[in-house]
């Protein structure tokens, strides 16, 4: 008998372990703007500005 309730609670456990599931909604985490990633981390916010990959590059 002691087997049997054993066997169950392990059974219960992972049964609850398993169904701990994240679901990504798709939705990209929101970013920081170029003048907050510039003083949090230093540097010009053009270094943190999308729109100036392009220049990063040497082209």
């Amino acid at each position: 008998m002691k087997n049997m309730f054993k066997i169950t609670g392990v059974l219960i456990v992972t049964f609850m372990l398993s169904s701990c599931v994240v679901h990504d909604n798709g939705h990209r985490a929101k970013t920081l703007p170029p003048g907050q990633a510039k003083k949090i981390y230093g540097g010009s916010a053009k270094d943190y500005a999308p729109g100036q990959v392009k220049k990063r590059r040497g082209h």
